[in-house]
């Protein structure tokens, strides 16, 4: 969280548009990172993270703070243009058409070959699974946010989260022990 994070949004919501640069600044990356997750193809993303931060603009008059950070309206955003894209879309990408770089472990790690493998087939089976349960693992474990903040982007109550977190821990379990 940035710390003028409310005196920003507070700004942004009245119209001053050199208020949301800060936090576009902010929050690029995550978004970018999320949908990346989501969609496999960095073109796609790119596209996609536009079109969240555009449609944030745009609506940042109707934003209410609702006991949630900025972030999670974000990410809620993010989640509607990823359905948006995939149903534009109407076929589902095989994962040999996916781009590598999705799966790949930054060179910069300090991981041994086996990690840097077992981390690979995670992400690949983590493609596989239901689209809430991969949300709900990439937003937890990836973006590393707390579970109100996780039920404020996926629209849930925080039991929901966690409950939704352990089925999806589970599946990811049976499917690589299979």
């Amino acid at each position: 969280m940035l710390d003028s994070e409310p005196k920003l949004i507070k700004e942004a919501v009245a119209g001053k548009s050199s208020a949301f640069g800060p936090l576009y600044d902010h929050y690029q990356p995550m978004i970018y990172r999320f949908v990346l997750v989501k969609v496999g193809r960095r073109e796609d993303a790119e596209d996609i993270t536009h079109q969240v931060f555009l449609s944030a603009w745009q609506n940042i008059r109707s934003y209410k703070h609702r006991g949630y950070p900025f972030s999670s309206w974000l990410y809620q955003i993010a989640r509607n243009q990823i359905v948006d894209h995939y149903r534009a879309k109407k076929n589902e990408t095989s994962l040999e058409k996916m781009d590598p770089e999705r799966f790949a472990i930054p060179a910069t790690a300090q991981f041994d070959l086996s990690t840097k493998l077992e981390a690979e087939r995670v992400l690949a089976v983590l493609a596989t699974l239901k689209p809430e349960y991969q949300d709900v693992i990439i937003l937890r474990f990836i973006e590393e946010l707390p579970i109100k903040e996780t039920a404020g982007a996926m629209e849930k109550t925080e039991g929901a989260v966690k409950l939704m977190q352990h089925r999806a821990i589970k599946e990811l379990q049976r499917i690589l022990t299979a």
